[in-house]
């Protein structure tokens, strides 16, 4: 019970209303009876009242006492197999003390508080620390005894211990001095005992508010449940599922996200050149990470759950820069790919540091330098997050499809909802801003799934993207089928000019094998039987690999074939297939060595930067020369020497001794003269060549002087360059 101020007076608010009107009421009297009162009848009166009127005034400061609610305790009647709230007024006191967990503790002079919602929203803005909360409660007598009690707890920020009767009866988190709390942790439910009167006693630990923290936050956030074991049991149950339902949309969009990021990664195994899958790959994982980390109740510790979270937004505002860039078909302009890093690397910068400071104690020496630190680390990635406003303008250059341009504009909106939720919502507990609190507002609600402006906005960019990427996939799927038809037109012209046969050449046995690194080369070899009985090698080898190497392939086996028709001397072949070259190679070159053999057995070499030949085990050293296509002017040297009867020269290309192991190692000269002694034919060093590791294109071409009578032997080995259909 209030104690009395006036008559029919019971709170302070009423007191004071009391004594204004009294003010009041006496100004009124004695305008009235001012003429009829004698003087000294009106003092004594006025005396009287004044001193009343002083008397409420001066107990006035004590009225807040009444604003304090009753410790009367919350009587539950008929509790039998329900569950009761536990609503109404709480006894509440910030602080901590051991002995405020007692049942005998004398609580009336605490201040009430509400538990359906939380401090911060009542008396105690932005309070962070230690607070209890107590409650008395009476069961009816008729209550049975034997009756098992348990208590559901939704939510309380951020750790809290419960005492039933000065009895610990359970925990949730670790209190200070090493706190411990976590991320969207599920209700809980807390065995009472045997159904009794008792006094329920709450410690709660809030921590220092984050960047983030509107200063709402803290203590409960719903009113606890008390019941029957299985009657908090089913409640409990019963709350789960909505909780699932709750989530289902979300969660399946987050599952999709992962689906689709698998796959867009295998595609991406498959094919390491297309990057756009990658990012795609990289983006659609971020959702899904970000729900096993917050959305899922899995119990992950909040500061590591907080410190992961950052690394991975700004991962994923990385990922949709670079799959922007992709898809928009940017990544031709250098200066955005460059700026498009730059961003990437402070925004990944930040949000790792950003997430580093989660495992500094807020509580602790260095608290307040990770607010702040926090709050600049915010900022920074914040900042970047309005990249795609750049990429955008750029794409109008560009002639893109429907798809494309739904990504472009649902990644736009997406990312500005992002920046400006996260920015309204940093220091909101100073600013008051409630900008944020409306773009998580639902706009509307399916079943129980509430639908916010952002997740609809991640809905159709999701959408969007997974038919663009389709829409790419299969546009790069044709083209990619026209680049595989010009490799087998490539691969039909380059069988044409590699020789089938080689013309035999009396007194010589002639061996040759060709093995491209990728569907075609870039070595050429040719041997042109002359007239009179002497024959051209022609070996070398065009810079670069593939199609455009295959290309230059064809212009140097035409040209030479023509030359070879005019001129006998091979520096005369190599001057001229220079000139021709020149300029028209684009910054390219080929090395290129002309070997004339003549029935006698000698030999006359000219080289244009090609490795010289082994003459038996050694290698035969040849004047140093240009390659061709360099210089226009560029003269080359002739080399003769003698091959004797048993002597064999090996002609070869680089990819021979640069083939590569698995452990790095190159083939290298020592290996070679090693091959070398053995005596292989072309074929025989080439698969030698190709078991330790092939990474080039490797040309082999062995000549040996045979002796009188001995029959001469030519020996081609080259693949099929026929194009699979498959």
């Amino acid at each position: 019970m209030h104690p009395s101020y006036a008559p029919g007076v019971t709170h302070p608010t009423e007191a004071r209303r009391y004594l204004v009107h009294n003010k009041v009421q006496l100004s009124l009297y004695l305008r009235k009876t001012g003429s009829m009162m004698h003087t000294s009848t009106r003092r004594p009166f006025l005396r009287t009242y004044c001193l009343s009127l002083l008397a409420l005034l001066f107990f006035s400061p004590v009225l807040s006492l009444a604003q304090q609610p009753s410790t009367s305790p919350l009587v539950i009647n008929g509790l039998g197999k329900a569950t009761a709230t536990l609503d109404g007024t709480w006894q509440f006191h910030t602080g901590d003390a051991p002995s405020w967990a007692s049942p005998t503790l004398d609580d009336s002079t605490w201040e009430g508080i509400k538990t359906d919602k939380s401090w911060g929203a009542q008396q105690h803005f932005n309070y962070t620390g230690h607070a209890w909360y107590r409650r008395h409660i009476t069961l009816d007598p008729a209550t049975n005894p034997n009756l098992d009690l348990s208590l559901f707890i939704r939510h309380i920020d951020d750790v809290y211990e419960l005492y039933w009767n000065g009895t610990k009866i359970g925990t949730y988190g670790k209190m200070p001095p090493n706190p411990g709390w976590f991320w969207a942790p599920p209700p809980q439910t807390f065995a009472l005992g045997k159904a009794q009167s008792g006094i329920l006693a709450v410690h709660v630990w809030k921590q220092v508010p984050t960047s983030f923290d509107s200063g709402i936050l803290g203590g409960f956030v719903a009113s606890p449940l008390i019941g029957s074991n299985a009657a908090v049991a089913s409640y409990a149950a019963e709350r789960k599922y909505g909780w699932l339902q709750s989530r289902l949309y979300s969660g399946g969009l987050a599952i999709l996200y992962g689906i689709v990021g698998t796959l867009s990664l295998l595609a991406w195994i498959l094919n390491r050149e297309r990057k756009l899958l990658l990012w795609m790959a990289i983006f659609s994982y971020t959702p899904l990470a970000l729900q096993l980390l917050s959305g899922f109740r899995i119990p992950i510790n909040y500061m590591l759950s907080l410190s992961l979270q950052q690394p991975i937004f700004a991962l994923q505002d990385i990922s949709l820069w670079f799959l922007l860039l992709y898809l928009l078909q940017l990544d031709d302009n250098p200066r955005l790919v460059r700026w498009t890093k730059i961003f990437a690397c402070i925004s990944i910068t930040a949000g790792s540091l950003d997430g580093m400071l989660g495992f500094i104690d807020p509580s602790g020496p260095l608290g307040v330098f990770a607010q702040w630190a926090d709050g600049f680390f915010t900022v920074c990635t914040t900042s970047v997050e309005v990249f795609p406003l750049i990429l955008i303008p750029f794409a109008f250059k560009k002639n893109h499809t429907t798809g494309t341009w739904l990504v472009a504009i649902f990644a736009f909106l997406t990312e500005m909802i992002s920046v400006v939720r996260i920015a309204s919502q940093q220091g909101s507990r100073f600013t008051h801003w409630t900008l944020s609190d409306l773009i998580q507002t639902p706009v509307f609600i399916i079943d129980n799934n509430p639908f916010t402006i952002y997740l609809l906005s991640y809905t159709f960019l999701f959408i969007s993207i997974v038919y663009a990427v389709y829409r790419y996939s299969v546009d790069e799927s044709k083209r990619q089928g026209a680049i595989e038809q010009e490799f087998k037109s490539a691969q039909e012209v380059q069988r044409i000019l590699i020789p089938e046969t080689l013309p035999p050449l009396p007194g010589f046995a002639v061996t040759s094998a060709y093995r491209p690194a990728q569907e075609v080369g870039g070595d050429f070899f040719q041997l042109i039987a002359k007239s009179e009985g002497s024959a051209l090698f022609i070996l070398g080898d065009v810079s670069g690999k593939g199609l455009k190497a295959a290309m230059t392939v064809s212009l140097i086996v035409g040209t030479v074939r023509t030359l070879a028709e005019m001129f006998d001397d091979p520096a005369e072949i190599l001057s001229r297939l220079n000139r021709r070259l020149h300029n028209r190679l684009q910054q390219g070159f080929v090395t290129c060595l002309i070997l004339r053999l003549d029935p006698d057995g000698t030999c006359t070499f000219a080289n244009a930067g090609h490795l010289p030949p082994f003459l038996n085990q050694q290698e035969f050293q040849l004047p140093p020369a240009l390659p061709l296509g360099l210089v226009a002017s560029a003269s080359y040297d002739e080399t003769k020497t003698q091959l004797n009867i048993g002597d064999r020269l090996t002609l070869y290309t680089d990819g021979l001794l640069e083939a590569r192991n698995a452990a790095g190692e190159i083939f290298s000269f020592e290996r070679l003269q090693q091959l070398l002694a053995t005596k292989p034919d072309a074929k025989q060093a080439t698969d030698a060549a190709v078991s330790f590791g092939q990474d080039d294109d490797i040309t082999v071409l062995t000549i040996t002087r045979l002796a009188t009578g001995v029959e001469s032997t030519t020996l081609l080995e080259a693949p099929t360059l026929i194009a699979s259909t498959a």
